[in-house]
């Protein structure tokens, strides 16, 4: 009588690269278009009136403040309803780029704001532009000062694609527990995975405090 379950093999190799690979690439979407529109949006806020200020602040709190496993349902869900049913990796980006978008946008908007006003006037003082003040002065230093806080962000969102499995994507958490079913070997492939994200995730985590620690001085 055949066993019901097949033990891992190299011939699993390949199932478990391509869940990797998705992993790797709907973060690194969502990093760089949530970082984009963190920018934009991090910048509008920091020279925004305090209406504009509350009115984008409401849409991002609730982005926040939302578990992201919920919003990947309800996303996923709504755009199946009314007839435009999205591929999972699709849906994924955009609601992971959305959310990762919410908290770039705080930490771009403290970068902008760090830029001291007595600075920015010495620019225009010596005949710059207002926009070549943006340029040479307020990014710049801005983008310096986030730097830390955006790889800590980065990090959360390379774990955090492992919930993007529920709408049906295969990156590597939603492939492990495939082949956990087929295998019963929890423990060895939990145990990769883990290796996997501390391989990806020990790197940035150890430049982000040496940044620290260098701005520190």
């Amino acid at each position: 009588m055949n066993s019901l379950f097949t033990p891992l093999s190299w011939d699993d190799t390949g199932y478990i690269l391509t869940g990797i690979w998705n992993t790797i690439t709907i973060s690194v979407v969502a990093i760089v278009v949530g970082t984009l529109l963190g920018m934009v949006i991090g910048f509008a806020r920091a020279e925004s009136n305090r209406a504009v200020n509350v009115l984008f602040g409401g849409v991002l709190d609730v982005l926040r403040s939302v578990p992201l496993i919920i919003q990947l349902v309800l996303f996923s869900t709504f755009v199946g309803a009314i007839g435009y049913p999205l591929d999972p990796f699709v849906a994924g980006s955009i609601v992971l780029s959305l959310y990762t978008m919410a908290f770039m946008s705080e930490v771009f908007r403290g970068g902008f704001e760090s830029v001291s006003q007595s600075m920015q006037t010495a620019a225009r003082s010596l005949g710059m532009t207002y926009w070549q003040t943006i340029y040479h002065i307020r990014f710049p230093i801005g983008l310096r000062a986030v730097l830390p806080s955006w790889l800590g962000v980065a990090l959360s969102v390379i774990k955090d694609s492992a919930l993007v499995s529920v709408i049906g994507y295969m990156e590597l958490l939603r492939t492990s527990e495939q082949l956990i079913g087929r295998t019963q070997q929890p423990l060895t492939i939990l145990i990769g995975v883990g290796i996997f994200y501390f391989i990806i995730s020990y790197p940035l985590s150890h430049y982000g405090r040496s940044l620290e620690r260098k701005m520190a001085i």
